[in-house]
């Protein structure tokens, strides 16, 4: 588990235009494979990688909050959906419903989320690396494996498999 983080430490800046141009190119490839490679290689990173060593997603990257989502919250908290939007959240420039501070609020010290049960879609799907349609978001992977340790681990063992 450490070696992981540490190479993704040591190496997630160095291969990120080599990781964004190979996603770049998945596009072309079979889309199907792709998304069964993926999600194949997900579960073998996240049996090695434990997101309580890192919540660097929680800690800089704030989920886009559906309306759905504001409501499963704001009940979980037995807040109205008003109170709630006006105690912890924002609107930004997409004029999209985001936190109104980072790290996450409702991240505790030990990195346990304290509405786990509640937390939004954009949470629960996060780093996206077993998603349908995998490579059709290759931004949004490559910009994950600058704060994703397993969104790294997934896009490099990608490579070794899926380059000539």
């Amino acid at each position: 588990m450490d070696d992981l983080l540490e190479e993704w430490e040591k190496k997630k800046n160095q291969n990120f235009k080599k990781n964004k141009i190979f996603l770049k190119k998945l596009k072309s490839k079979n889309k199907k494979e792709i998304d069964r490679v993926s999600s194949e290689i997900h579960e073998q990173v996240f049996e090695k990688i434990d997101c309580l060593n890192c919540a660097n997603c929680c800690k800089g990257l704030g989920p886009r909050l559906s309306k759905t989502d504001i409501k499963r919250m704001a009940k979980f908290l037995k807040m109205k959906e008003s109170q709630f939007e006006a105690e912890y959240l924002t609107i930004d420039e997409d004029q999209d419903y985001v936190m109104q501070s980072m790290p996450c609020p409702f991240l505790l010290e030990d990195n346990y989320c304290s509405i786990y049960e509640a937390r939004p879609k954009a949470c629960r799907e996060y780093p996206h690396t077993d998603m349908d349609h995998f490579a059709s978001k290759p931004n949004l992977h490559a910009q994950n494996t600058l704060t994703c340790p397993a969104a790294f681990h997934v896009v490099e063992r990608m490579k070794k498999l899926m380059e000539p």
